[in-house]
């Protein structure tokens, strides 16, 4: 009895550690092959076994192309089909008489269900459908941000690489009106002090001249006139005094000169664009000017813009996260640094000018461009050894200063937006009416109030134009 039962229990034993060693497989489907009878295509998925029933015994099987799936005999009417890769293929059923038992069109596809688990998991709650077509997979449906599609193709890449076709659409809010802000500050200062000395002897027939200090250039004539109580005339100082004294026959004339200038510049652009997501917007506020260029024809004309230029191309990338790539200027013709050639003027150009890429969310901002400069001159000059002497030596010395302070700021502001009815939007002209000829002659009125009363146009029209809102900017 003892002996029963150990051998029980061994048998137990062994009975449980040949299962648990015995491999686990998938369950599969099952598809029942019948003589004579036309056999429904076999749906196989990649990397994933579907089992062949035969009603009558075959004897000889064979797969068209071996790389599309793999077959093994688990019985003589039972067979075992692996998908290995997508494609389709055929699957010959031969009894033992040599005769055809049935031809299987085998159809191996990437696995969908694993792969709209997987898509449930990584990108929730996002309306994407999922097919197969041509041994590829197709994606349509709705999503919310371009960042969870392109999620979407990536993973559908893993399971059929260079197979995926997307037909999904992207839904949501996708016009960006951006704003870009440039603010310019310039603020120069410059001082000169110098100083000029002449001495005539009219007893020499006026042949001797004695001129000093470095404010002036003085011939033998602007020594006379300088003499005479009038600023030479070869300088253009508005601070210049002339003292002039004469003792016998010597004339003594001294010309001081000072200067002190101060100036600043305030000058701010504020363009606003919107442009649909993925497509480039361009502005431009300002103007072209005319360049001559000489050829072998002659000289023909080219245009350079001028004025603030704008080009951007937005994309929403997920929700409210915006990805911005931006070119922005501000230019303007600059008479001061023009150049002489072929008989011809042309103007120099003044630009701030700024290219780059960012992402921020709708209504943040970004001060994309910067520049603080800060330029310092100083220059003194004298008459050698002369101008060292104390006192009398500042009658042959000049000194110049000057310092210039730049400040540039460029802040891009996006938003997303959508369109709105045109009653509810106001034009700059809406305020301010042409008088009619009782308004000019009898009352002196240079224009006549005849804004819009109702709706949105009518609300910023009865605003006042003080503020920095609207068309008009309080100085």
């Amino acid at each position: 009895m003892t002996q029963k039962r150990f051998l029980k229990a061994a048998l137990a034993g062994l009975t449980l550690s040949l299962t648990a060693a015995a491999p686990t497989l998938a369950p599969a489907d099952t598809l029942r092959v019948l003589r004579g009878a036309p056999s429904s295509a076999l749906n196989v998925p990649m990397n994933r076994a579907i089992i062949v029933e035969s009603e009558e015994p075959f004897t000889e099987l064979s797969i068209a192309n071996p790389g599309i799936a793999d077959i093994s005999s688990l019985s003589d009417r039972t067979i075992y089909v692996l998908g290995k890769e997508p494609g389709r293929t055929t699957l010959t059923l031969l009894g033992a008489d040599g005769r055809l038992i049935s031809n299987v069109e085998v159809h191996v596809a990437p696995d969908l269900a694993e792969f709209k688990e997987r898509l449930s998991q990584i990108i929730p709650g996002e309306n994407i459908e999922v097919r197969t077509a041509n041994n590829g997979i197709v994606l349509s449906g709705t999503v919310s941000s371009i960042a969870r599609m392109d999620r979407a193709l990536d993973l559908a890449q893993r399971y059929a690489p260079d197979r995926v076709s997307n037909l999904m659409m992207v839904g949501g809010t996708h016009q960006v009106m951006l704003k870009v802000r440039f603010a310019e500050m310039q603020r120069s200062v410059s001082k000169a002090l110098s100083s000029s000395l002449s001495i005539s002897g009219t007893g020499f027939d006026n042949t001797l001249g004695i001129t000093g200090g470095t404010g002036a250039s003085v011939t033998q004539g602007g020594i006379n006139t300088s003499l005479a109580g009038n600023v030479p005339g070869g300088n253009a100082n508005t601070g210049a005094a002339i003292f002039n004294f004469g003792a016998g026959g010597l004339e003594v004339g001294i010309l001081l000169e000072a200067l002190e200038s101060r100036g600043v510049v305030r000058s701010l652009a504020e363009p606003n664009l919107v442009a649909l997501s993925g497509q480039e917007a361009t502005f431009l506020a300002g103007g072209e000017y005319p360049v001559p260029v000489p050829g072998d024809g002659g000289v023909s004309i080219e245009y350079k813009p001028f004025g603030v230029e704008m080009k951007f191309t937005p994309v929403v990338v997920d929700h409210d996260v915006i990805n911005l790539q931006l070119v922005a200027a501000v230019s303007a013709i600059d008479t001061a640094n023009a150049v002489q050639a072929n008989g011809f003027s042309i103007d120099a150009f003044t630009r701030r000018e700024t290219s780059t890429t960012v992402e921020m969310r709708d209504g943040e901002s970004f001060a994309i461009a910067g520049l603080l400069s800060d330029d310092f001159t100083d220059l003194s000059g004298q008459v050698p050894w002369i101008g060292d002497i104390p006192v009398l030596g500042a009658l042959f010395r000049s000194a110049e200063y000057a310092r210039r302070q730049t400040e540039l700021v460029i802040i891009v502001t996006p938003h997303l937006v959508t369109p709105t009815r045109g009653e509810a939007l106001a034009l700059p002209t809406d305020r301010v009416r042409p008088p009619t000829e009782q308004d000019l002659f009898l009352f002196g009125r240079v224009a006549r109030n005849n804004a819009p009363s109702s709706g949105g146009a009518g609300e910023v029209a009865r605003q006042d134009f003080i503020g920095s809102y609207g068309y008009v900017l309080d100085e």
